[in-house]
């Protein structure tokens, strides 16, 4: 007999009723008393587990005592019947359990309440509690979701290189990828002799972004997008930063800051509208468990405009607001998280994009102004999280960008085939970068972007 997904029995339980079936999981909680015995069994494809009666009058006591505990796995064959208790659910009267995996009494994922902060030392385990199983389902809904808008708005999808000899953001908050050993750097004469001899003969990182390899496709295919991991050896410790996160990045050709704004709002809804439908039970659990109001709150963005507000207005709205913010409020100055969270929160009650920074504390590689002291970008901020887009329109004059880069000191051979696309039949076009992650903290309520991975990667973490 094949196994069934718990999910079909519960979701389908009608279809199953005084049908045998057979079904594994592990046991999540089990109660024993003189005659009958429940085990509630989740096998990982439904945040909901399955009831499983076991009348210990048709079982011999000593094979059935080790699989009553919580933490084994087990494999049940039975009667699907209706739910004595519950009504309106299913469970399995059983008639053979077989014990798949012992688990010792050390087990660390005893019946009780768990904090997030003690899930992280056993991140190999945490992944069966609810939070996770529901955070992870919730993930791949997003995944998919973000890709089923790009494709069907006629985008393709591109896979950019993970090892770049360019960095996306001129910061150098980059993770150095090398063949090289330490006796390698002794050796050496100077740092020329230890990169000639290093496997790409020039210095090589993991990406920040797929942005500028986005770029170049887009120039021939009008519109892509890339979905993969990114990385930045950010030295932060903080709840919205992670050393390695995925982000979905489009770049649009014949694109202007306002279009891909409206590409934006109508990725952000169009995500947001599929967790809803298709993870009611999951956002339930989020709800209860670390925002009240959730629902709504998701419900409202997908059905209302995003405000749009520049910049030098909400400098000015925030130094006009009865608030003592940690950090300075001044013109030229990058938005803080709690002026994001005000702006947003406080002023406008819903997301927000802010547009038209001052160039000096942007990317070399956004369109200038013409007033030429800001740049055709953007963020998207929400509330509860702060910013979760990064959005401009790309700068496609070759002057001006290599003004930008040298400016800030860059050096340009890193960059030449990247400023080629300026020379030769140069486009307006624009794109941007959501961090799955963010997304995720706004969507489940999840306050920490450790706790919205399967394994966090931030300072002083590769716990495997």
């Amino acid at each position: 007999m094949q196994y069934t997904d718990i999910s079909q029995i519960l979701q389908n339980g009608e279809k199953f009723v005084n049908t045998e079936v057979k079904v594994a999981g592990w046991v999540r909680t089990a109660r024993d008393s003189k005659t009958m015995a429940f085990l509630a069994l989740n096998d990982g494809t439904s945040l909901k587990h399955l009831q499983i009666v076991v009348n210990k009058a048709e079982f011999d006591a000593a094979a059935l005592s080790p699989r009553l505990k919580n933490g084994v796995s087990v494999e049940v064959e039975g009667v699907v019947v209706p739910a004595v208790v519950n009504q309106g659910e299913y469970e399995i009267n059983a008639t053979s359990l077989a014990l798949l995996g012992d688990c010792p009494q050390d087990y660390p994922l005893q019946k009780k309440y768990h904090s997030l902060e003690f899930l992280r030392t056993v991140p190999h385990l945490r992944v069966r509690t609810n939070t996770f199983n529901a955070m992870l389902r919730v993930r791949s809904k997003i995944s998919f979701a973000l890709h089923r808008y790009f494709q069907q708005n006629g985008y393709v999808y591109i896979h950019t290189p993970i090892i770049t000899g360019s960095d996306c953001e001129g910061a150098g908050e980059i993770f150095r990828v090398t063949t090289n050993t330490y006796a390698d750097a002794k050796t050496a004469k100077d740092e020329a002799e230890y990169i000639a001899n290093d496997f790409f003969r020039r210095k090589a990182g993991l990406t920040v972004s797929g942005q500028l390899e986005g770029e170049v496709a887009a120039m021939a295919m009008g519109k892509i997008y890339t979905f993969g991991p990114t990385f930045r050896a950010e030295n932060s410790n903080t709840p919205r930063h992670a050393a390695e996160f995925w982000q979905i990045e489009p770049e649009v050709a014949f694109a202007k800051l306002p279009d891909i704004i409206k590409i934006a709002e109508g990725m952000i809804k169009f995500v947001i509208k599929a967790v809803l439908d298709e993870c009611p039970d999951e956002i339930d659990f989020f709800e209860k468990a670390f925002e009240k109001g959730l629902r709504e709150k998701l419900e409202k963005v997908v059905s209302s405009d995003f405000a749009v507000v520049d910049y030098t207005d909400a400098i000015e709205m925030l130094k006009k607001a009865d608030v003592q913010f940690a950090y300075p409020v001044e013109w030229g100055l990058d938005l803080q998280t709690e002026h994001e969270r005000y702006i947003t929160e406080k002023i406008f009650n819903k997301p927000v994009f802010v547009i038209n920074y001052p160039k000096k504390i942007k990317s070399f590689y956004m369109k200038q102004n013409d007033d030429g002291k800001t740049v055709a970008a953007t963020d998207l901020l929400v509330p509860g999280v702060g910013e979760i887009i990064g959005c401009s329109e790309r700068e496609a004059d070759y002057d001006k960008l290599k003004s930008a880069m040298v400016e800030r000191g860059m050096n340009l051979d890193d960059y030449t085939g990247y400023m080629e696309l300026r020379k030769y039949g140069t486009v307006p076009h624009s794109g941007f970068g959501l961090g799955l992650e963010r997304i995720m903290m706004y969507v489940t309520g999840i306050g920490n972007i450790r706790d919205v991975q399967l394994y966090s990667r931030t300072t002083g973490d590769l716990m495997a």
